[in-house]
């Protein structure tokens, strides 16, 4: 008869007992600029979030030229830059040449 005393456990090494390329992970490589290249012509929605406010529909029908709306944000608060709705960056509002543009500030990792 077996007790628990007679097994004998295999020992595990630095790899987590994984067998190579069995189970494993792949092995993470670094990207380069160059591995971007298939991607650099598919569109995307770039959005400069100046601010938002929200309204009851019966007051979003009254809206008219010359309606002034109160944003959430105040004058030279960072803005939220977003790529397909996701937020990137923060940045600032900027004048180029009597048109409005935006200066990116701050890359937001993602989390």
């Amino acid at each position: 008869m077996t007790t628990a005393n007679d097994l004998t456990l295999p020992q595990l090494g630095g790899d987590l007992g994984f067998a190579t390329g069995e189970g494993a992970p792949p092995p993470v490589t670094p990207k380069s600029p160059a591995d971007l290249a298939p991607l650099r012509d598919v569109p995307v929605t770039l959005t400069a979030v100046l601010g938002r406010v929200r309204l009851p529909v019966g007051e979003l029908l009254r809206l008219g030229p010359g309606t002034l709306l109160e944003l959430d944000r105040a004058v030279g608060e960072a803005i939220d830059i977003r790529v397909n709705d996701r937020l990137v960056a923060r940045g600032e509002v900027v004048l180029v040449d009597d048109r409005l543009g935006v200066t990116m500030t701050e890359i937001v990792r993602p989390t």
